[in-house]
């Protein structure tokens, strides 16, 4: 995102209070009409659903300055899911109406959102084709790819993850005693490591190779 969008947006929603919210807070159930838009000012938003086992499955991720939730905003679409505080965060509410004219007005802003849609529209359709196509350890390889990939490296030419085993089980859509296991493989081939409740990504390119060969 470039620096006039994100000034525009942060001249936009200014305008209302900022809120602070903990971690765990639920700002959108699902199949329900929310009453506003919500601008991420800090921390994570993950949208997710419950399965029929009771456990987790986070589809998306939203950081600052994501706004959301845009597909219900402008096609009015049933919402299916519960978008939750993956961490503290700060945001302000905006009105729905406010918003979209916000949007109508300013076509540099509804281009960048439609480019980040597209962006996280392609994941998904990759995350389907290895969830239809492939195993469980191709889908743990495709989201530590993925993640990998949006953190900078660090000095050490490693990646650095802000989540652990069980968040990636749910990212991946699979039991936490699969995503040990397959993790346990993956230490062993020298790809990652686990350090406290962080995952280390110790050789991307590998990593990604191992993700092709499994395809």
């Amino acid at each position: 995102m470039n620096k006039v969008v994100s000034d525009k947006i942060e001249s936009f929603f200014s305008k209302y209070p900022l809120k602070t919210v903990n971690k765990g807070h639920i700002f959108i159930f699902p199949q329900e009409d929310p009453e506003h838009i919500f601008h991420l000012v800090t921390g994570k938003v993950k949208v997710y659903d419950i399965n029929q086992h009771g456990v987790e499955i986070v589809v998306l991720e939203y950081g600052p300055p994501a706004f959301f939730p845009m597909s219900w905003a402008i096609n009015k679409q049933p919402n299916e899911f519960y978008y939750g505080a993956k961490t503290n965060v700060s945001v302000r509410q905006a009105s729905v109406k406010d918003s979209l004219e916000f949007l109508k007005n300013n076509s540099d802003v509804l281009f960048d959102l439609l480019s980040r849609v597209y962006l996280g529209t392609d994941i998904l359709l990759r995350r389907m084709a290895h969830i239809m196509g492939g195993n469980a350890t191709t889908r743990v390889l495709f989201e530590l790819a993925v993640e990998g990939r949006r953190q900078p490296e660090n000095e050490d030419n490693t990646y650095s993850l802000s989540f652990g085993e069980t968040e990636l089980a749910a990212k991946a859509g699979l039991t936490r005693e699969t995503v040990s296991r397959i993790m346990k493989d993956l230490k062993t081939k020298n790809l990652v490591s686990v350090l406290g409740k962080k995952i280390i990504i110790l050789n991307l390119d590998k990593l990604i190779l191992e993700l092709d060969h499994t395809v």
